[in-house]
């Protein structure tokens, strides 16, 4: 049992994080979910997981930014099962914020917990991972690229996290592979999440208008790229694979 590689996956109560734990909980990895205000589905994702193969499951509660509960974080991982050779760093905070109305709490909560905590995650975490020849994968977002009207906080962290993905790819080679992963549409925001208001639904016309494959993606899509960089892509370090159904092409 103890021989069985271990994914840490921050973030991963649900949504993309979950659908990331479950894809690798059944090709065989035991799994180190973590969270920070969704203790109720990660404790439920848990269970649902040891109820599939016993003792296979652990939980670590942690605010990403508080930087002494990063470094515990680590070192929980850590005592769970003895080893940790896969980082997910998924967690992320997500809401606008006009220019003109940023606050050093905005900063701190968006900058912390899309990329500081991620970043002194992987370097508490480093030594590990370049003992078990490991790996990092990044969850990014397309608008690292192409920024989101009235969200600059958030894009400036999202664009240093890609910026840390080919960063830490050179500073970690070549025993440790770090890649990344931009989602597109993939789960409607929650602006954009009633199905019953005709404005919203207009909304998501006209953004699937700008996808070449007309439909949003899934998590399970996210969830298997982040698995093929795993497992699959042995030659590929300091790449970032947008999974966005060709939106990024009529931009």
């Amino acid at each position: 049992m103890n021989e069985l590689p271990v994914v840490l996956i921050t973030g991963s109560a649900k949504r993309i994080g979950a659908s990331i734990a479950k894809k690798f909980h059944r090709q065989g990895f035991r799994v180190v979910l973590h969270c920070h205000h969704s203790a109720d589905d990660a404790d439920a994702l848990a269970q649902q997981l040891n109820a599939q193969e016993p003792g296979s499951a652990a939980l670590v509660k942690a605010a990403l930014n508080d930087m002494e509960a990063v470094e515990q974080l680590a070192d929980l991982s850590l005592k769970c099962f003895g080893r940790v050779d896969v980082l997910i760093n998924n967690a992320s905070s997500f809401y606008p914020t006009a220019l003109d109305e940023v606050s050093q709490q905005h900063w701190d909560e968006l900058i912390g917990s899309n990329l500081r905590g991620a970043f002194f995650l992987s370097s508490t975490l480093a030594n590990e991972l370049t003992q078990r020849r490991g790996n990092i994968v990044n969850i990014i977002d397309v608008h690292a690229d192409r920024p989101l009207a009235r969200h600059p906080v958030y894009n400036i962290a999202k664009a240093g996290l890609k910026a840390m993905t080919r960063s830490l790819a050179l500073e970690l080679a070549p025993h440790v592979r770090v890649n990344g992963v931009s989602p597109g549409a993939i789960l409607w925001p929650t602006a954009l999440a009633d199905d019953t208001d005709p404005v919203i639904l207009q909304k998501r016309e006209a953004v699937l208008k700008q996808v070449p494959l007309g439909r949003t993606g899934s998590v399970e899509e996210i969830a298997a790229t982040v698995y093929f960089l795993v497992r699959e892509a042995s030659y590929l370090t300091g790449a970032v694979i947008k999974v966005d159904g060709g939106r990024s092409l009529s931009w």
